[in-house]
């Protein structure tokens, strides 16, 4: 969802119905988002005609679009994304436009789910596709038993997990459709799910543009492929990164025929969801694949609510991963990520990824994965940030609203506590003690807040922008002091070591090669098929 570099915008929002193209119209077009996006905290690099024409709210064609066109097509945008419909773009509409999503055309989901309504209240036929250009091959499939095939898989994800993601995302439809899947590991398949990076000649519109954007897309049936965006960070348990799950599922749902939903819970809806306790498929998109391909054979479809499928995801992944440990010499977040990383009195690094978590001893052992809630009851299935604090040997937490606190593996009295009442923002990146202050230090995006251990709350005078800290990236997904003193900051792939003394960051590099205590020797080899 980037700006096209040198696109000719000639989107017109004053009265008038007079086309408007040309270069005064791409500035005073490119202005006018500008200062919407700005002041709304909408990433700078989106463009709101080239959304609205990718997504089939307006035709590209010449690029030229009157003013009655240009509030026809925010409000069917606004329609679907559950917004007030007024017909401008506002501060709400575009930061709705920069979240990320499925990279597959609205054009036609509200007219399609407007009909599939009509024949359960009215009864019929099943509605058809209408002017639907990705539909010329055909709507659905004219069998009922469909292979697929996982052709590759990303950096930092085992292919077992993967696998069961994926098996897990099309057993989701064979529960309420008569559709059944199978696994075709080699030789030809239905379906084909494959990870690329950028333009992968699928079209300029469909090249892949990093992390956040488009996440995906799929292609409605008899093509039989849904490609994913090899950069995103892909995740099965952790809230740091996109749910590979529910994004397959939802890839699926266009390789069997289905469209964006406007229902708001809906799996089909247009926008990424993430795995929370209710229902994954909702009344909606349940209707739509059974109008297509009928109820299951036992008549009575199964839902499971997003609780537990969590649950199963979670034991899969650290089956999968204890299996791992006994074959390969080294762990999986050594491939690329983690949730956080911390280090306690006896000079162990403890690294954090989902439900899991490796240490790695001062001379370099690494243990296998262990659970993380088995040594701290008491903590969600997976958490956002962690630091060990030798100011009081404690033991600190935190995800999305909440801050946990230990004492070993006990929950302290009154932990844990919401982190606004700490002063604390929600969702932090990273947490860290920091000896020079005498404090516990969180970075959220471009900000960083300085807690009190002592008297638990927030240090007065913060938040302060994190340029204080010169040279650290916002972002980063972790952070440890080693005994020297100097500070390691993480995002990725990628390590920043910050001098106290200097005030700057004073070296950089891939931790996983140059970091020998994170407890990884070697990168091993990517698996992209390009």
């Amino acid at each position: 969802m980037r700006a096209a570099a040198g696109r000719r915008c000639a989107l017109r929002m004053s009265r008038g119905e007079a086309p408007f193209s040309g270069r005064a119209g791409t500035a005073a077009w490119v202005l006018a988002a500008a200062v919407l996006i700005t002041a709304s905290g909408a990433p700078l690099g989106l463009d709101p005609q080239e959304f609205l024409e990718k997504y089939g709210y307006l035709h590209n064609d010449h690029h030229i679009h009157n003013t009655a066109e240009a509030r026809s097509a925010i409000r069917d945008f606004q329609w679907l994304s559950h917004l007030p419909i007024t017909g401008e773009l506002d501060g709400a509409t575009l930061r709705q436009m920069a979240e990320p999503r499925c990279g597959v055309s609205d054009e036609g989901s509200q007219w399609i789910w407007s009909q599939r309504v009509k024949v359960i209240f009215t009864g019929g036929r099943r509605p058809q596709h209408r002017g639907r250009r990705s539909a010329s091959q055909g709507e659905k499939w004219s069998k009922r038993h469909l292979t697929y095939q996982v052709v590759n898989w990303p950096q930092h994800l085992s292919r077992g997990s993967v696998r069961l993601a994926v098996q897990a995302a099309f057993q989701l439809w064979s529960n309420v459709s008569g559709l059944v899947f199978q696994e075709a590991p080699e030789g030809p398949a239905d379906i084909r799910l494959t990870f690329y990076e950028g333009d992968h000649n699928d079209g300029a519109s469909n090249a892949f543009d990093g992390p956040g954007g488009t996440l995906a897309h799929a292609f409605l049936p008899r093509r039989g492929e849904a490609h994913f965006d090899m950069a995103e960070r892909w995740t099965l348990n952790g809230h740091k990164g996109h749910n590979l799950f529910m994004v397959t599922a939802h890839e699926v749902g266009h390789t069997l025929g289905l469209e964006h939903s406007p229902v708001r819970h809906a799996l089909m809806s247009p926008y990424y969801r993430k795995l929370g306790r209710s229902l994954v498929l909702s009344w909606d998109d349940i209707v739509a694949v059974q109008q297509l391909y009928g109820k299951p054979l036992s008549n009575r479809p199964v839902r499971l609510p997003g609780q537990v499928l969590h649950a199963a995801l979670q034991q899969w992944e650290l089956a999968e991963l204890q299996s791992q440990s006994q074959t390969a010499g080294l762990p999986l977040y050594c491939q690329g990520v983690f949730d956080a990383i911390t280090m306690d009195q006896n000079e162990t690094v403890l690294v954090f990824r989902g439900s899991v978590y490796w240490t790695v001893s001062a001379d370099g052992g690494v243990s296998s994965p262990l659970p993380l809630r088995q040594r701290w009851p008491g903590l969600p299935q997976a958490i956002e940030a962690a630091a060990f604090s030798p100011l009081d040997s404690k033991w600190y937490f935190f995800k999305g609203r909440r801050t946990w606190r230990f004492t070993g593996s006990v929950l302290d009295p009154t932990f844990p506590r919401m982190s606004s009442d700490l002063g604390l923002p929600r969702h932090p990146d990273c947490a860290f003690y920091y000896a020079p202050l005498g404090h516990m230090v969180l970075f959220k995006r471009s900000r960083y807040f300085v807690f009190n251990l002592k008297l638990l709350r927030q240090e007065p005078y913060y938040p302060r922008r994190l340029t204080d800290w010169t040279g650290v990236p916002p972002g980063t997904n972790g952070a440890l002091t080693r005994p020297d003193g100097r500070l390691y900051l993480f995002k990725d792939r990628q390590f920043w070591r910050f001098d106290p003394g200097k005030l700057q960051v004073t070296r950089d590099g891939q931790w996983a090669e140059d970091l020998s205590w994170t407890g990884c020797s070697y990168i091993p080899q990517s698996n992209n098929i390009l």
